[in-house]
């Protein structure tokens, strides 16, 4: 097998051509990349229920909190009446009858603290009948890893009781997991409690959770599309994702609960699924999106909901010609103005009250996730209607369009027809059209080919990908290699059509174990620790080694192929470094002989291989480098090389 390597330039590549989709999905906020570690914080938790059309929640603000320790006579009760936010009308009305009962958070499966580290616990209080002290503490089985107590005090204004804002330091002990946080009180009486919240010292500027940032940080990204996804939309107009919710103090943010609360519902427990308590808190909302782009070097892609809840789980819209349909409009001009606009403006104040008065420097935003065209639905006269009014104040935003959920149906056919009619009359209508595939491996390996085809005037972000081998929706295993190598074999198309295909990003991100409705995902976590998958480190190496234009493969893509070996090359210009992608997904090495088609001499400077010994190995917590990348930095003269069975390659090449 021969591979005739030319340095004719076809294609420039863009910088941030891989990035990052997050949705809050699989508890990949509260529960994950936020890090927070207190469940339910502001006792405004909701049980959730239904199906298409047919939705319904349940108050249960006490959900994740229980008396501590078990069977000491106190009694809990979450009330309304004179709240520490309006928009989180609930609190904890906490009575001890006894010296010493409390309080307990099961915070998801439990805390995890590790050995000196330091957490910094907050609560709002207030004294309705109690003078003692608060002991702050992080236990399991009556055993205290962490403990600090907190005098209380008493303030009055105008005749009511005041809530105070305590403060103190937790530092562990000894590495603990599966623990309880607790407030306990060290006499007889009756407190009122809200906003109790506790972070690790080391959260990245004080919000993200320091091992999932630093995993996201390693793949270089160069964009974040965010929030979502289906999130966005909502089950419900009610329970959409409404980014102005997030602009506030988090104590202010109102508590939502979230469209996968009610993914696999059952119709035998009253339409429950096993989620049904998945909320949101948006403690992680906007300003910390783009704040994570901002440390991430990646460049912010805000997606906006465009007055239709989930076309798959509901029938609710707001018409274009309703009123209130002026409301997602004015949305986006006030997300664009809040992103870019000068401290002088009402919403670029917003923004540097929170603390950041330069620009975010917005450049991209979606319009809509996943929608498609029904009668009923009019999405193409939607996005019309939102890039007019964007494009007559903001003319330079670059839109990204919708080409719906798949890339099969009539759905998708019809999306590209308009958008193509479209652009052809109006320049800037659109920048780039998402379309999103979560298919079987082997449609990956017959569509490396996918966009040698298309046409050229409009680009695409393949704005959500995965290998989906169908082994079910909860289910670390199906991370496997045989997925991440299907997704680098179909990858080399895509970078090999950078041309056409701006922006990709594989969905999705985060997994929380035990707490997951969608899988395969690129980083799977628990309450402490996290590993990426072998479809990270496929992210990783396109990332890291994507080059600023592509190379003529002179259609050898098409030759390999037959034989199950699949390749792209690019040049990296500045450096004068060649980038060879392989992919063998045979069973068996295959040897590879190299020449330049001028007759250079090649010299391999760095090599990089993902490989393992079946297609099903994949990483878990036990075992996270089951499937790892390996690098060898010998330099060498490249003339020939046998490339692993069931491995991504990437070869770094200079020629003389």
């Amino acid at each position: 097998m021969e591979l005739i390597v030319s340095e004719k330039k076809k294609a420039p590549i863009q910088p941030d051509m891989f990035g990052l989709f997050f949705e809050d999905i699989n508890y990949a906020a509260d529960g994950g990349l936020y890090a927070e570690m207190i469940e339910n914080r502001s006792f405004e938790f909701l049980d959730c229920a239904g199906e298409k059309g047919d939705y319904y929640t349940v108050f249960d603000g006490g959900y994740g909190w229980s008396v501590y320790p078990k069977g000491a006579s106190a009694e809990m009760k979450v009330v309304m009446g004179s709240p520490l936010a309006e928009e989180n009308p609930h609190y904890l009305r906490f009575t001890a009858k006894e010296t010493g009962a409390g309080f307990a958070n099961q915070a998801y499966d439990g805390i995890c603290m590790k050995k000196d580290l330091e957490y910094h616990v907050s609560f709002y209080a207030r004294n309705a009948k109690y003078q003692g002290a608060y002991e702050a503490s992080v236990q399991k089985d009556g055993k205290i890893y962490a403990a600090a107590q907190i005098m209380s005090a008493t303030e009055e204004a105008d005749g009511l009781k005041k809530w105070n804002h305590y403060k103190a330091v937790l530092k562990a002990q000894e590495d603990v997991e599966h623990a309880v946080f607790v407030i306990r009180l060290t006499q007889p009486g009756t407190v009122e409690f809200d906003f109790v919240s506790m972070f690790p010292s080391d959260a990245v500027a004080g919000i993200f959770r320091r091992d999932l940032f630093e995993k996201l940080q390693d793949l270089h990204p160069g964009f974040l599309r965010f929030p979502g996804g289906c999130i966005i939309e909502g089950n419900t107009l009610d329970n959409r994702y409404r980014f102005k919710e997030t602009l506030k103090p988090a104590e202010q943010r109102k508590s939502n609960w979230s469209r996968w609360a009610v993914f696999e519902y059952d119709q035998q427990a009253e339409m429950h699924g096993p989620f049904s308590h998945y909320n949101q808190t948006l403690g992680m909302g906007y300003y910390e999106f783009f704040l994570l782009c901002e440390l991430l070097g990646a460049k912010p892609l805000p997606v906006l909901n465009v007055g239709l809840a989930c076309q798959f789980q509901s029938y609710e819209l707001v018409e274009l010609e309703d009123p209130r349909f002026q409301e997602f409009l004015q949305d986006a001009l006030d997300l664009i103005e809040f992103a870019n606009g000068g401290t002088d403006t009402r919403w670029g104040a917003v923004r540097a009250k929170m603390g950041h008065p330069e620009p975010f420097g917005l450049e991209m935003l979606g319009i809509g996730n996943e929608q498609w065209e029904t009668p009923k639905a009019r999405f193409f006269a939607r996005y019309t209607k939102f890039e007019e009014t964007i494009h007559a104040k903001y003319p330079k935003i670059r839109l990204i369009g919708s080409a719906g959920p798949d890339i099969t149906s009539e759905k998708y056919e019809n999306a590209w027809k308009f958008i193509r009619e479209s652009a052809a009359k109006k320049e800037n209508f659109v920048y780039a059209v998402d379309e999103h595939y979560y298919v079987k491996p082997e449609w990956f390996y017959e569509h490396t080919d996918f966009y040698d085809g298309y046409p050229r005037g409009v680009k695409v972000f393949a704005g959500e990908y995965a290998a989906h081998p169908a082994i079910g929706y909860n289910n670390p295993a199906a991370n496997t290699l045989g997925g991440a190598l299907a997704e680098a074999a179909f990858l080399t198309g895509v970078e090999r059509n950078a041309d056409v295909v701006a922006l990709a990003s594989y969905a999705p991100l985060f997994a929380r174990m035990g707490f997951t409705q969608w899988s395969p995902d690129l980083i799977w976590f628990d309450a402490g620790t996290s590993y990426a998958t072998p479809s990270y480190y496929v992210q990783k190496l396109y990332a890291d080694y994507t080059g600023t234009v592509t190379l003529d493969t002179k259609g050898q893509e098409k030759e390999l192929r037959r034989e199950k070996v699949y390749y792209n090359a690019t040049l990296d210009e500045p450096s004068g470094m060649i980038y060879i992608k392989i992919v063998n997904a045979n069973e068996t090495p295959v040897t590879i002989d190299f020449r330049h088609e001028d007759g250079k001499t090649m010299r391999l400077e760095r090599q990089l291989t993902l490989c393992g010994r079946t297609k099903v190995d994949h990483n878990c917590l036990e075992t996270p480098d089951t499937v790892a990348l390996k690098e060898d930095t010998e330099a060498s003269v490249l003339t020939a090389m046998t490339v692993a069975a069931n491995a991504f390659t990437v070869l770094c090449l200079k020629t003389a």
